[in-house]
Parts: C-alpha cells; sequence; structure tokens
C-alpha cells in the first residue's frame, strides 16, 4: 500500500545523500513514475525533500534531513506491529516497511515492536475449502491507489457471477469485513470484496469526485445498508435454552422481552423482510413461534409444507 512505500521511500532516502527516481523504484519494486509520486508526495506532506536536475542529479533531503520516527508513541507503535502481526501473515511490501521502520526506531522502542509483532499471526487458510478474499484484495487496492478503472466479476449470495465496470474510491472495513467502495453508472456502491471473482484493470484512468472523503461516504453508505437490513420487525416467542442459538443467526438484531411460566421467552428481531428473518429462523423447528406480521408465519408455514413434501415420504432406493 502506498503509506508503506512512503516510508519506505524516507528510509531509504536517508540512508543515501541523493537518489534517483530510478534506483528508488528499484528498491521499492515499483515503476519510474510511482517512484516519482511518492517523492512528490512526500515533498507535499512537508517532508524537506528536494530535486536537482541535470547530470548527477536527483532527490535528497535538505540538509541530511533525519528521522527516528519518535513523533510515534510506544503504545502507537506496539498498535501498529500488533494489526500487521508476524512475517508470515504480511505482504512482501509490508515486510520490507517493517524491517525498516524497525531499523529506524530508538533503541528502547524497538523491543517493544519486535514483540508485539510476535504476539499475533494471521492465517488466510479458509478451513471451508473456499478461495479467500486476499487474491482479490490486492488488485484491487493497487487500483485504489493507482487510480484506475477496473472490471470486476461480482456474486451475489444465490445467484451467477456477473461482470460490472467500476471506478474504486477506497477499501472499507467493517466488524473484520473488506468492501471496495467504487463510482459507478449508478452512482457510489459498495461491494464485498468476498465477493469478487475477478479483477481485471481497462486501463482507464480514475478521477477521484471533488471534495470526495471517504469516511463520510462510507458513513452515509453503511446507514443506508443498516437500515435495510432492519427494515422489517418479527415478534413471537422462543423455547427455554434457544437463545445461544438466535444469537448466532441473529447476532444485535435480536430483543427479549418477558419470560413466561412455561419458560418461553418473548422475542422481537430485525430484518430486510418479514420472509427473510424467517427463513433464518425456520431452522429452529418447534422451539419458535411467530406471532406477526402475518407474512412471517406463511413463510413458515410454506417452508415446513416443502420440508414435509420432501421428507415425509420414504426415501427412493
Amino acid at each position: 500500500m502506498r503509506a508503506d512505500r512512503l516510508v519506505a521511500a524516507l528510509l531509504f532516502l536517508q540512508t543515501r545523500q541523493r537518489v534517483t527516481a530510478a534506483e528508488l523504484a528499484a528498491e521499492l519494486d515499483v515503476s519510474e513514475r510511482t517512484a516519482r509520486r511518492d517523492l512528490e508526495a512526500l515533498a507535499s506532506a512537508g517532508v524537506p525533500v528536494y530535486s536537482q536536475a541535470g547530470q548527477g542529479g536527483g532527490w535528497s533531503l535538505v540538509g541530511g534531513a533525519r528521522t527516528d520516527l519518535t513523533g510515534l508513541t510506544a503504545p502507537e507503535i506496539r498498535e501498529l506491529f500488533l494489526l500487521t502481526g508476524p512475517d508470515a501473515g504480511a505482504s512482501p511490501q509490508t515486510r520490507t516497511a517493517l524491517r525498516k521502520l524497525v531499523r529506524a526506531l530508538p533503541s528502547p522502542l524497538r523491543e517493544g515492536a519486535e514483540a508485539a509483532a510476535r504476539a499475533g499471526i494471521s492465517d488466510g487458510t479458509d478451513w471451508t475449502g473456499t478461495e479467500t478474499e486476499e487474491a482479490r484484495l490486492a488488485p484491487l487496492q493497487r487500483a485504489v491507489v493507482e487510480a484506475r478503472e477496473v472490471r470486476i466479476g461480482y456474486a451475489r449470495p444465490g445467484r451467477d457471477p456477473h461482470e460490472r465496470t467500476v471506478r474504486p474510491l477506497g477499501i472499507a472495513a467493517k466488524a473484520g469485513v473488506r468492501y471496495l467502495v467504487a463510482d459507478t453508472d449508478r452512482g457510489l456502491r459498495t461491494f464485498r470484496v468476498g465477493r469478487v471473482t475477478s479483477v481485471t484493470e481497462t486501463g482507464a484512468p480514475v478521477v477521484r469526485p471533488e471534495g470526495f472523503d471517504l469516511a463520510a461516504v462510507w458513513r452515509t453508505l453503511a446507514a443506508r445498508m443498516e437500515d435495510r437490513l432492519v427494515a422489517a420487525t418479527v415478534r413471537g416467542r422462543v423455547a427455554p435454552g434457544t437463545e445461544p442459538v438466535l444469537e448466532g443467526l441473529l447476532g444485535g438484531r435480536i430483543r427479549y422481552g418477558e419470560r413466561t411460566p412455561d419458560g418461553w421467552t418473548a422475542i422481537e428481531a430485525d430484518g430486510p423482510s418479514p420472509e427473510v428473518v424467517a427463513a433464518r429462523l425456520a431452522g429452529l423447528g418447534g422451539r419458535v413461534e411467530l406471532h406477526d406480521p402475518p407474512e412471517a408465519r406463511t413463510a413458515l408455514a410454506r417452508i415446513g409444507a416443502e420440508l414435509t413434501a420432501l421428507y415425509g415420504r420414504p426415501a427412493a432406493p
């Protein structure tokens, strides 16, 4: 990611009196154009970097300026390395940046950073046997950073994948799930990274909307999604001991009421529609009884009739 490269570029500048864009590109394993943009970004951010044209020219830190990154506090450094984890869970670019960052830290902080890096692990292997989202995340992040339009394959649950052209603007993470925020022909949209099946660059540049603020846009888009997730409420009751299963199915969208003398508990559950909530609860069988709205009861009756028709007769030889 670009933040990794900017830190690595700054530390590389510290080790040389003068560097060329080509040398930095080779060090960071990027194009000369990208290396030049990174150097310009450092200068724009207030880092005392200047360029000198002509034979023997290049980029230098003004007056040999150096940084040991002492602006970072010990808790901030530990949090950074806890977040990235050990080398086994990091990309090659991140590992390179972190090694350089460790070398640049004052010695009293270096031991804590190395201990934090060993304190966790990120394992991308999915025990269900399905492909993880990591393979799609990297090209999407690259498209955001380099402002490149992409064509993605996208598969919603229960539907076949279909392709669409999007203009990536950012990556957002919510409760461990990552989403691509992109401009489309229908306006700003979010795409769950785990449902992206392919990523292909079109070669067209992306022009970010004037004044675009990823955090503000995400708050607006997330609020819309949350409104859709709780558009309907169903009411009913559940048998004793059902609460842990309910919370696994519906999480924070379940609310409990009074417990009756027979041990059953009144509930309210939110979801996109009464039918969707009913389908989520159908597996509980007779341990749940919905009272309203009627659409929820009708959905449960239909599911029950379908299961009875399928499994209520002897299995075929």
